[in-house]
């Protein structure tokens, strides 16, 4: 029913921003709780931010201040903008869609921070 399709990762330095885009297929995606987790190597997956229906947000401390989630529900897409990118951000970032019974993923987009 909904599938979610994550774009916008790729190399960067340190300092620098990136926005990662994620598509939306399916119906009612204003109704849907949005939000983009991450996972690096060895590491447990994580919240980034949310952004619910209603458009409050929250975010992960680690990104608060450098990260901003974002919904356009007339394109369906949900919005990661990332700036002052750090290497502890350097993970695969994935896109999550949540409404009721149905918690759906995203086959995520790999961001690298480096030099």
């Amino acid at each position: 029913q909904v599938q979610l399709v994550e774009s916008g990762g790729g190399l960067v330095q340190p300092g620098g921003s990136l926005r990662l885009a994620c598509e939306f297929s399916g119906s009612s995606f204003s109704t849907y709780a949005m939000g983009w987790y991450r996972q690096a190597p060895g590491k447990q997956r994580d919240l980034v931010a949310t952004i619910t229906r209603g458009g409050n947000r929250n975010y992960a401390d680690s990104v608060k201040g450098r990260f901003t989630i974002s919904r356009d529900n007339a394109k369906n897409t949900v919005y990661l903008q990332m700036d002052s990118l750090k290497p502890e951000d350097t993970a695969v970032y994935y896109c999550n869609a949540k409404f009721l019974r149905v918690d759906a993923w995203g086959r995520g987009t790999l961001v690298t921070v480096s030099s």
